[in-house]
């Protein structure tokens, strides 16, 4: 790996993958780093035209950042790419559609993968189908390294690292709005045909999992209920759901990781997400009702990718959002955590809890991309510090005994952790 970049970001036009250049361009030669980058992309044309608008932005030339250009169905185009890094950086999405060939490609050449894919077939699929040839090839493929999941994910295995204790369940509130109380929270439609293309593969994600996960992880006393579909929380404050995004999917396999690997005792699990109000829940409800019901024909998806905002009632647009509005995003994750305190019997109730909270802005496309990026060198800068075989990874799995949390909260994370009894 000698001659390779250190790392290539792969879908450098789109919104995500644009948004990265900047922070690939500081985080590389900060702290005393000297580690080379390049992007890729379809078009030359279009690579050209966002080191432009990105020399601008940032206020220095770009010029002479490597291109590569690799098209996802042209596995030449791939393996030439992959060969020249020693990571990647995929921001092609959605990732159950295009994302398997850019892991196959980076198998072929020997380059770590990494990605923000919030798609729980994908990555599953991955784990089920590549994870033994990872390992053999000693390649890291890792998952879900942005807002979906590394918070949620990472701040589990924070809090069962801080504990001190066992740590029995957590509970997971997360929430997003506009500090502009008259503006909205608008989403990236890439994220809006991710999920309509794993709303698809529920059935394919039920099917796998039977098959992936043959052992059940051990019953766990006390049982961590799951919530009311809507419900007031007395930690928030604030109206919650149930949040049916990867995050948990992601946790519980790091705690099954841990579990089989480390012969952890896993933590129970639960997400849910703020909502503005009640007569807001069930509009979504309706739209959600309605969305389920057009998936099942071809009609149907075809609606629901043309016309996303009138189907998730404003949230998702064709247009990106502008800077000005994915700034004044804020985002807030309250982790509720019980346990019992060193020295007591598991067979008593818990008595111990820690709330651990986490803060910032710009979650889409700031937060994301800062971690994308950290994770991506963290994996060429702490190697002694990852799992010590290749393999498909969760961010909690890879992550769990290196910088990434310090990193974080270093550019931009606010943390905080307190105990109540």
């Amino acid at each position: 790996m000698s001659q390779r970049l250190d790392i290539i970001l792969f879908g450098a036009t789109g919104l995500t993958g644009k948004n990265c250049i900047q922070y690939l361009h500081q985080l590389t030669k900060s702290n005393e780093r000297s580690l080379t980058w390049g992007i890729a992309g379809r078009c030359k044309e279009k690579l050209i035209q966002i080191q432009k608008e990105c020399s601008k932005s940032i206020g220095e030339s770009l010029k002479d950042v490597p291109i590569f250009i690799a098209d996802v169905n042209d596995g030449e185009s791939l393996n030439k790419m992959t060969a020249s890094a020693k990571v990647l950086i995929n921001c092609i999405g959605p990732y159950q559609l295009y994302g398997e060939a850019v892991v196959l490609a980076c198998l072929e050449t020997c380059t770590h993968h990494i990605d923000v894919s919030g798609e729980p077939y994908y990555m599953e699929n991955i784990y089920y189908k590549y994870n033994r040839l990872a390992k053999e090839r000693g390649i890291y493929i890792i998952s879900a390294c942005g807002y979906d999941s590394v918070p949620a994910d990472l701040g589990v295995v924070f809090m069962q690292q801080n504990f001190e204790g066992t740590l029995n369940s957590v509970e997971i509130y997360m929430s997003a709005y506009n500090k502009d109380k008259n503006g909205v929270r608008q989403l990236n439609y890439a994220t809006w045909e991710s999920a309509i293309t794993g709303k698809e593969n529920i059935e394919n994600l039920i099917s796998l999992r039977k098959k992936q996960f043959k052992k059940p992880l051990p019953k766990l006393f006390p049982k961590l209920p799951r919530r009311p579909s809507l419900f007031k929380s007395d930690v928030t404050n604030t109206w919650m759901k149930r949040f049916l995004g990867s995050d948990r999917s992601v946790i519980l396999r790091t705690q099954r990781y841990f579990h089989e690997h480390e012969n952890a005792r896993p933590v129970q699990v639960n997400v849910y997400e703020g909502v503005d109000s009640f007569v807001s829940v069930q509009f979504t409800k309706l739209a959600t009702n309605i969305t389920n019901f057009l998936l099942d024909y071809k009609f149907g998806k075809e609606l629901l990718l043309k016309y996303p905002a009138f189907f998730s009632l404003g949230k998702f647009q064709t247009d990106s959002p502008t800077d000005e509005l994915s700034n004044n995003i804020e985002y807030k994750f309250v982790l509720d955590g019980s346990g019992w305190d060193k020295n007591v019997d598991l067979k008593n109730r818990p008595n111990k809890r820690i709330i651990c909270e986490m803060s910032g802005t710009n979650p889409g496309y700031g937060f994301t991309c800062v971690c994308v990026t950290l994770c991506a060198i963290i994996v060429l800068t702490e190697t002694d510090n990852l799992p010590k075989e290749g393999g498909v990874y969760t961010p909690g799995v890879a992550f769990a005994k290196t910088s990434l949390m310090p990193q974080l909260i270093q550019h931009g994370l606010n943390f905080k952790m307190s105990s109540k009894i």
